[in-house]
């Protein structure tokens, strides 16, 4: 099996909790962004999950603008290509919101419905429903519904309260309250409650701290980790330790190494990383493009280097700057050399 089966997923987790490390978590848009997260995770010897947004899947698919469709043909790359290493990959959706749930979340679920019936593995591990928008009551009645869904299918759910601010995949929440960015312990006890009624279901959840998306200069972030122990402790102080939630860090782009440590005390199992990926991405292919100027391009009357304005050439550079970046992450979060084995 290319990609993890639901057991191997939970396994994953749960090694994180004991062990307090957490894995990247690496959207992806292409082959090329694919190809470098997995790579990445491989150079590490660490086991990870890619994700992919529903601006990721639209992309995938050109103008035709599919985000159900580029989501499955970037799974479907997956499975292929994560084969061919000794690690293991789980998938996962992220951000989806409300009003995408009929259009993007609930059709890929079927989608592995349908492949389950006929015999093979998961389209997809685990899903996130971003209800963060909406009031907490109305958005644990969605989640509900859709970890039913997901148990069905042994898929895992990753809900949200709280807000994450700054803007990520044509959302943005630059000018949400200052109180919204961080969960209270009640919310953490109100998701508990409503969550655990689907018996048997696993799901994690991306309580917020005063996460932001995007990179920002020192100081216009301000974190508080210990959000995060106060209300683990309320949800295990109420029901026991095993009421333990697995946590996700959203919009940790440009936190210190001293902050991520601290919230894997608390419980983070897995951290969502785009922006710098992004970058890393980014940045060698500007270095090709500038200091092969006039290669990459035909000046005056010349015909250029093709084997550099090939863009093999400088996708292959900036797959490896992004590769080297997940390497980083999975430093950073403690999963290197930590993986399970096929």
């Amino acid at each position: 099996m290319s990609i993890v089966n639901h057991a191997k997923y939970v396994a994953m987790l749960e090694k994180a909790h004991k062990e307090r490390f957490a894995y990247p978590a690496i959207n992806v848009t292409m082959t090329d962004t694919m190809n470098a997260a997995i790579e990445g995770f491989a150079a590490a010897n660490s086991d990870g999950i890619i994700q992919v947004s529903t601006g990721g899947g639209a992309h995938a698919t050109g103008n035709v603008k599919d985000s159900v469709l580029g989501a499955i043909i970037l799974a479907e790359q997956a499975h292929y290509i994560a084969e061919k290493y000794d690690i293991n990959i789980a998938l996962h959706t992220d951000h989806c919101q409300t009003d995408k749930i009929d259009s993007f979340l609930k059709p890929l679920i079927a989608e592995t419905a349908r492949r389950r019936k006929a015999g093979l593995p998961n389209l997809y591990n685990s899903h996130m429903y971003d209800g963060s928008a909406v009031p907490l009551k109305e958005n644990m009645e969605h989640a509900v519904e859709l970890l039913k869904l997901c148990a069905e299918n042994e898929i895992i759910l990753e809900v949200e309260a709280g807000v994450v601010g700054g803007e990520e995949d044509g959302v943005n929440t630059e000018g949400v309250g200052k109180e919204k960015l961080y969960t209270t312990p009640e919310d953490m006890l109100e998701v508990y409650e409503a969550l655990n009624q689907i018996k048997g279901a696993k799901y994690m959840f991306a309580a917020t701290f005063g996460n932001v998306h995007g990179v920002y200069k020192p100081g216009n972030v301000v974190l508080k980790p210990t959000i995060l122990r106060d209300g683990q402790d309320a949800v295990m102080k109420k029901y026991g330790k095993a009421a333990r939630f697995f946590l996700v860090f959203h919009g940790g782009s440009g936190s210190s190494l001293e902050e991520i440590h601290e919230t894997l005390k608390y419980g983070v199992i897995k951290m969502n990383i785009d922006t710098d990926t992004q970058y890393a991405f980014t940045r060698p292919v500007v270095h090709h493009m500038f200091t092969n100027y006039d290669k990459v391009l035909k000046v005056e009357g010349e015909v250029g280097v093709k084997k550099l304005y090939d863009p093999r050439a400088w996708l292959k550079a900036g797959r490896k700057g992004m590769a080297d970046r997940v390497v980083q992450a999975c430093n950073d979060l403690k999963s290197a050399g930590k993986s399970m084995g096929r």
